[in-house]
Formats: C-alpha cells, structure tokens, sequence
C-alpha cells in the first residue's frame, strides 16, 4: 500500500513536469485535471481491480477530458495538440510506472523491484564512464548529441555485470538465462526510455522537466529509464515465471 501510493505521488509529480513542459500556462485547469485523472487511473491498475473495470474507468477519464477541451477550447488550431499532449502524458507516466507497482504485487516482488533498479543504475553508470572515456562515434546526436555508441554498448554490458552482481549477493534465483535476456533487453529499453525523454524536452524546448531535484533536474529526468524498464521486467516475469 505505501509503495503503490508513493507511485501515485511520484504519478503525479511527473504528469505536473510533463504538462508544464507541454501545455501552455492558459491550460493550467486542463493540466491540473490531467494529473488528477493520471493519478486516478495509476491506482486503478496498481490495486488490481477487475481488467474490464479498470478499462471502463480509464476510458471514462479520457471522455471526461475530451469534453472538457471540447466546451473549453481557446485557440481552435491548437486544440488538437493540446489533446494529444494530456492523453499521451496519461500512457507516458502513470501507465508505464504503475507497471512497478505490478511487478512489487508478484511473488517475490521487492527483490524484482530491486533487480530493476540495479540493473538501471549500474548501466547508466557503464554508460556514462565508457562513453566519456572512450566514446567516438555518436549515438544519435540529433536527439542527444552527448550520447555514443560506444557508451550505449558499454551500458548494456553494464547492465548484465550489475544484474549479475545482485543476483549473487541477494537473488539465487536469478537464472543465468534471465541474468543474460533481463540484462541486455532492459537495459536497452532503459537507455530507450532516456532518449525517448530527451526527444520529447527538445520537442517542448526545455532542458530539464524541472527543477525539484536541484542539478539533476525533476522528478522525470530520473524516472526516464525507469518508465520503459518496469514493464518490460514485469512482462518478462508473468511470462516466464507466470506472476
């Protein structure tokens, strides 16, 4: 309960980053709704209510906001983006990170919580030593022009080295397998997530998502890998494993 409410908080800084970065300051009611609604609907999935209920609220939420923009539009010719920027906040904050309050629900799942976290830490950090030491050939420099392949690389090695270290000192039960496959597809799914986010501050024309934390940024600059890492983990383990 207190990790599934801290999720929710954490929802709902997160929405409040991303719509000040994506709406405009006339928008503010729309954005505050937004995140309530965000909020709302990550404590649906996480407490695991019946599937077609929660579907059927989600959806409820989405008309509510719909209406809202259709009785309350400003500039007509901008209406639609406006729209596209609160749903896809939806999908990109509380729907991706509820699914770390899913994977803490499941047999085991503060240890999966924890594997996760490692594994992330321990490949931004290969990322960025490798890449600043032996870095030459850019990743993808329109979107971050600072990361490289070399570091990318680095990274997903790091990843691997990390998950392994845990699994050796906290989790046995990690197999070799699951060591090799967890390792390499997080990984680059989490070095996904950070270019994802990247792409959408030069999109809204900002260099950080805010300014709680301060020199590191807001509440999404730190959950950018995290956001694509805790689905792809939770679906790996209900598959593998079966929940």
């Amino acid at each position: 309960m207190l990790f599934n409410g801290l999720l929710c908080l954490l929802s709902a800084v997160g929405l409040h980053e991303f719509y000040r970065m994506g709406l405009p300051a006339s928008r503010r009611s729309e954005a505050s709704l937004g995140v309530a609604a965000g909020t709302v609907l990550a404590g649906l999935i996480m407490f695991r209510l019946e599937g077609s209920l929660v579907l059927g609220l989600a959806i409820l939420l989405m008309f509510g906001l719909m209406m809202v923009f259709l009785f309350r539009h400003r500039q007509i010719a901008d209406t639609a983006r406006e729209i596209g920027v609160v749903l896809l906040g939806l999908a990109y904050v509380p729907l991706l990170l509820s699914h770390a309050g899913l994977l803490r629900s499941l047999p085991m799942g503060h240890l999966w919580i924890f594997s996760v976290l490692f594994l992330v830490m321990a490949s931004d950090s290969a990322a960025y030593f490798i890449g600043r030491s032996f870095g030459r050939t850019k990743l993808y420099p329109a979107v971050s022009p600072n990361k490289t392949i070399e570091g990318s690389l680095g990274g997903l090695a790091g990843g691997i080295i990390g998950l392994l270290i845990f699994s050796l000192l906290f989790f046995p039960q990690l197999r070799i397998v699951d060591i090799l496959l967890l390792g390499a597809v997080v990984g680059l799914f989490s070095q996904v997530g950070d270019l994802f986010e990247s792409l959408l501050k030069r999109s809204f024309g900002v260099k950080d998502s805010g300014s709680l934390i301060p020199g590191h940024g807001g509440i999404l600059d730190r959950l950018d890998s995290l956001l694509f890492a805790f689905p792809v983990s939770y679906y790996y383990v209900i598959w593998i494993y079966g929940g």
